[in-house]
């Protein structure tokens, strides 16, 4: 499928993934509704990619994707603004208190986590297709989920409990939701990142530096621009083919619980 002039809207635009995911669908002539919480960080990336591609429309929306009628308010908004969506790309998500076991883990983190991971995804996605995917039948369009290998094996480390039920939440949605769209022209697919270096991994830890380092030690993490590649890949094939899920890892990580921590030295 050409991706040229399609529109599409990605969450979690700002930074990391998002917004090399912005980058590579620039390069390739979409259309853009960016979303994410931060309105600087939205804006200046805007900016860039006007200006590196004067033919593409790029406009952008800052709400918090958790808050149901800002996000129904925004994509009708934007679809008035640019028009009907053809691809939506749930990217965005986080991770807060690692390493704090899940009883010690603050209520406050519990929730902002859940509401991202989980009602935000699904608020979103709502709204999309209602407003416009399903909008004339049979309905058409293209849903990637960013998920996470988290969300088929649990995690060896801990702090990771209410993040890794939410990208299996985000699994099974996927999934079902492929189902229920069965009749339609519209494809459901999920995108499985393994260790990628980005400041969600930062954040999971809480910022340390030392930890941050441990976590990869013995290989190179991937970069959040292949975690784009791999989503160009997906969304470009031709409507009767749907690559209804991905995993993309380091080779070093050979599962969620296997590192090879000696990639680097073997391969230096």
């Amino acid at each position: 499928m050409r991706l040229a002039g399609k529109t599409v809207l990605l969450t979690g635009a700002s930074m990391g993934i998002g917004e090399e995911i912005a980058n590579s669908l620039s390069e390739q002539g979409c259309n853009l509704i960016l979303i994410s919480r931060s309105e600087d960080k939205l804006a200046t990336l805007a900016k860039k990619l006007s200006s590196s591609n004067s033919s593409n429309k790029i406009i952008w929306r800052a709400i918090d994707i958790g808050d149901e009628p800002a996000v129904d308010k925004a994509i009708a908004s934007a679809i008035s603004e640019i028009g009907e969506i053809d691809i939506l790309i749930n990217n965005a998500g986080l991770a807060l208190g690692a390493p704090a076991r899940f009883p010690d883990l603050k209520i406050s983190d519990i929730m902002t986590m859940v509401n991202t991971n989980i009602n935000g995804l699904m608020y979103v996605t709502y709204a999309v297709l209602n407003r416009s995917m399903l909008a004339s039948k049979p309905g058409a369009g293209t849903i990637l989920n960013i998920t996470s290998i988290t969300g088929l094996e649990v995690p060896p480390f801990p702090g990771e409990a209410v993040y890794h039920a939410n990208k299996a939440f985000q699994e099974a949605f996927t999934n079902s939701l492929r189902n229920e769209l069965s009749g339609t022209n519209i494809r459901v697919l999920a995108l499985r990142p393994g260790c990628v270096a980005t400041n969600f991994h930062s954040l999971r830890v809480g910022h340390d530096k030392e930890k941050y380092d441990k976590f990869f030690e013995g290989f190179d993490p991937l970069l959040p621009d292949t975690i784009a590649q791999a989503a160009v890949y997906m969304l470009s094939q031709p409507l009767n083919v749907s690559v209804k899920a991905m995993d993309v890892v380091p080779s070093a990580q050979r599962s969620i619980t296997v590192f090879d921590r000696e990639w680097s030295e073997r391969n230096s």
